[in-house]
């Protein structure tokens, strides 16, 4: 009984400190999404040169998109025109960081991770996709669904938005669908962060205090594989930080653990090749190691522990009214995030096709299904996808239970392309 309060206390703790920056940072989250214009990640990135690779990886890095989320967009990305090394550099830098993540680094680890972190992210990313745009092929095989230019599909409603209904748009996009994409991943970290914390004895890492080659190693391991979002590695990073594990090794775990998956390794292995998936793997784990390297053998150690005394203190003091309120509101959101019926859902979480909302029944649609979608990044590039093919007038995907719904007189093969092409599976019900 007593080890499971103290990984709740531990979960409570990491929460109240993390709450207040976290509904920050999705509240900046929602506000890009909405008011950055979609072209402005496209128009950059076609180029086969570093310029292209730059600005995928400086774009990618404030981008509020989870581990999952990234692949389809990238992929998008390149369906549309994007070169291979500007798409990898996009996939290496976006997962990383974000706006969120960034803020919620500084309330936990505070300011040199802060700033280290999306550094490291940029210069990674750059050097991946400087890899891999200098073995390019002109011969490559581009990715395209046909030599018709894509097109998309907007309403009215779309282009007569007004602020305040793109306000709320914003706000439902970072408290909502964004909480969907991630809650599940936070919860988890906080309660690994728990269970390190409380029942990993202080003598399992000795071998690794002060080691920075056995930390990292130790580190790689299991982050590479394993599915770790930006946020939700925070708090497994200051878990091993004070069980003795070097501030290299926890920036390790923060850039690697994002950056690479099983999911992203199987998706870029089928779509971009073998050679492109080596370049990608050796980028994250060299950069990783080398920045992680870099910060304990050339800086300070001083610089990234501080903050970890800092909370210390605090715990004794307990949380302020402002934590304890942030934390109640984060609470709830988790919970209609993780709850099978929810009070407030985000846009991909249902229908919401056009016809079907204005009469029950009137909308006569084919239905298929989209397996390998895990959040609304994932249903909002598949729908995407399917819109950009000639003949489908209108589509919507519903991320809860697979199923894409498609009105108009298409070629049922092209839109298998279409989703096929953004590592997504396509079958009919």
């Amino acid at each position: 009984m007593d080890y499971l309060m103290n990984i709740l206390t531990e979960c409570w703790r990491l929460l109240n400190e993390m709450s207040p920056y976290l509904l920050l940072g999705f509240l900046l989250a929602g506000l890009m999404h909405e008011f950055v214009p979609s072209g402005l990640y496209r128009k950059y990135l076609s180029g086969r040169n570093l310029r292209s690779v730059f600005w995928a990886a400086a774009l990618g890095v404030p981008l509020p998109l989870c581990s999952c989320g990234v692949i389809p967009t990238a992929m998008s990305l390149r369906r549309e025109g994007a070169s291979r090394g500007a798409t990898v550099s996009f996939l290496i830098a976006t997962p990383q960081t974000g706006v969120d993540s960034i803020i919620a680094t500084y309330s936990l680890m505070g300011l040199p991770f802060a700033l280290i972190r999306p550094l490291a992210a940029l210069v990674t990313a750059i050097f991946g996709g400087a890899l891999v745009t200098a073995g390019e092929q002109k011969d490559e095989i581009r990715i395209s669904l046909s030599e018709t230019p894509q097109h998309e599909h907007h309403s009215e409603d779309d282009e007569h938005e007004g602020f305040a209904h793109r306000l709320q748009e914003a706000v439902e996009y970072g408290f909502l669908e964004m909480m969907e994409d991630i809650g599940k991943w936070l919860v988890v970290g906080l309660v690994v962060a728990g269970l390190i914390t409380a029942l990993v004895p202080d003598a399992w890492f000795t071998a690794f205090r002060g080691n920075t080659l056995m930390s990292i190693l130790f580190v790689l391991v299991f982050a590479i594989p394993m599915y770790l979002c930006a946020t939700g590695s925070i708090p497994i990073a200051v878990a091993l930080m004070m069980k003795g594990l070097t501030p290299g090794a926890a920036l390790v775990l923060l850039m690697a653990g994002p950056a690479s998956n099983m999911a992203s390794i199987l998706v870029i292995r089928k779509v971009l090749g073998h050679r492109t998936l080596l370049l990608y793997l050796l980028s994250i784990v060299g950069g990783a190691v080398l920045f992680g390297l870099g910060i304990d053998w050339l800086l300070p150690r001083e610089w990234f522990t501080s903050a970890l005394v800092g909370h210390e203190a605090c715990c004794s003091e307990g949380p302020g009214w402002f934590s304890i309120l942030c934390t109640c509101l984060m609470i709830l959101l988790l919970l209609n995030a993780l709850s099978p019926v929810r009070l407030w859902k985000g846009h991909h979480a249902h229908c919401h096709c056009h016809h079907c909302e204005a009469e029950e029944g009137a909308c006569q649609v084919q239905q298929y299904k989209i397996g390998g979608m895990h959040c609304s990044h994932c249903a909002a590039n598949a729908e995407k996808a399917i819109r950009s093919v000639p003949g489908v007038e209108h589509a919507s995907v519903s991320l809860e239970d697979g199923r894409a719904s498609i009105e108009g007189e298409f070629d049922e093969q092209e839109v298998r392309q279409a989703v096929e092409a953004l590592g997504f599976t396509f079958e009919n019900e």
